[in-house]
C-alpha cells in the first residue's frame, strides 16, 4: 500500500515540476528575446538593477534550470 501512495505522490510532484520547468523555460526565453530588442517584462526589471550582465545571466539560468526541472520530472530513476 505504501508503494502505491509513494508512486502517486511522485507522479503529482512530477506534474508540478514539469509545469514549473516549462514556465521557467518559456519565461526565460521570451525575456531573453525581449532584452535583445530593448524591452523588458515589468516584473523582471529588478534583474537588471545590479547590471546588465547579471540580468542576462539570471535569464539564461532560468532557461537552464527550467530544462533541468523538466528533465528530472520526466526521468524514471528506477532504471527500468
Amino acid at each position: 500500500m505504501a508503494i502505491t501512495e509513494n508512486t502517486t505522490t511522485m507522479k503529482k510532484n512530477a506534474e508540478w515540476l514539469s509545469l514549473v520547468g516549462f514556465v521557467l523555460v518559456t519565461l526565460g526565453i521570451s525575456a531573453l528575446a525581449l532584452s535583445f530588442v530593448g524591452l523588458r517584462f515589468s516584473f523582471l526589471i529588478w534583474l537588471d538593477a545590479p547590471g546588465r550582465f547579471f540580468g542576462f545571466a539570471v535569464r539564461v539560468l532560468m532557461v537552464v534550470f527550467g530544462f533541468l526541472l523538466v528533465y528530472i520530472a520526466k526521468s524514471d530513476f528506477k532504471g527500468e
